[in-house]
């Protein structure tokens, strides 16, 4: 049985009263009656012109909504929410009273859900604070599959929808009317052949820092993200990559070779 891993650097906000729902519903990228069959889903906020500036899972549960995000954002993003609501009847506040943890098993503790954006990521919880592991192998995980993550892998106001790869992760719902950002979104959906994605980075020996430069024959395809052990997220400029592929031109971080693959779930999508 995997362990059940304390995600320290999550926090919980929630959110109460009769608007709850209509109010998420005209603000965030994803729609929120898929919370009529599942307990939580994934979604991000988004700056008009499309840039993602937080994201967080919403999860149903005891009357409410509860927002799973990164615990440094937590506190802009509650104020961003708060400047949105106008008069709708919500009441939002960081629920102190609760932590995430994660495990590659399913939970049955607290309110618990399978990760929504990958099924191989496993399952999460928001449970009452208590003396869960902090070590575990959740980042691990996450950058083998190349799902990247806001705080870790990149900050608000840097990355569309597409360059993240939300689109495939169910981040977003192009179907559910208007959101913030909306139009720029689908327009850039429409087009077709993202410019950027985030892609899996092996290497043979330790992955190097964030925001090292990946090249290939004098030309900068793109950067480290996140990394753990011999594995790293990267943002590529794909027609770069596809350049240097087609060149048989080495790829190289630091001098170092690397292996780059992108992500199954973009390949099966």
């Amino acid at each position: 049985m995997s362990q059940t891993e304390r995600l320290s650097d999550r926090a919980v906000i929630r959110l109460e009263g009769e608007d709850r729902l209509s109010f998420l519903q005209g603000v965030v990228t994803q729609d929120l009656d898929r919370l009529k069959e599942a307990p939580a889903i994934f979604a991000a906020l988004l700056t008009p012109q499309g840039k993602i500036l937080f994201d967080f899972f919403i999860v149903k549960a005891d009357g409410a909504l509860y927002l799973d995000c990164n615990a440094e954002a937590a506190p802009a993003l509650l104020k961003r929410l708060s400047l949105y609501k106008l008069r709708a009847k919500v009441a939002l506040e960081i629920d102190e009273s609760l932590h995430v943890v994660a495990s590659e098993s399913e939970l049955n503790e607290g309110f618990a859900f399978a990760d929504p954006r990958l099924a191989a990521l496993g399952w999460r919880a928001l449970v009452e604070n208590g003396d869960d592991a902090e070590d575990g192998d959740y980042d691990r995980r996450r950058i083998a599959h190349g799902v990247p993550e806001f705080g870790k892998d990149f900050a608000s106001d840097e990355m569309f929808l597409l360059d993240v790869n939300y689109d495939a992760l169910a981040g977003v719902s192009y179907k559910k009317g208007c959101f913030i950002g909306q139009e720029v979104s689908s327009r850039m959906k429409r087009k077709g052949d993202p410019r950027r994605r985030t892609a899996i980075a092996t290497f043979e020996g330790p992955a190097p820092e964030k925001g090292a430069a990946i090249t290939a024959g004098g030309s900068t395809l793109g950067e480290i993200m996140s990394g753990t052990g011999t594995g790293a997220l990267a943002m590529i400029r794909l027609d770069r990559w596809e350049k240097a592929e087609t060149e048989e031109t080495p790829v190289e971080c630091g001098g170092a070779a690397l292996l780059l693959q992108i992500p199954a779930y973009l390949e099966q999508g």
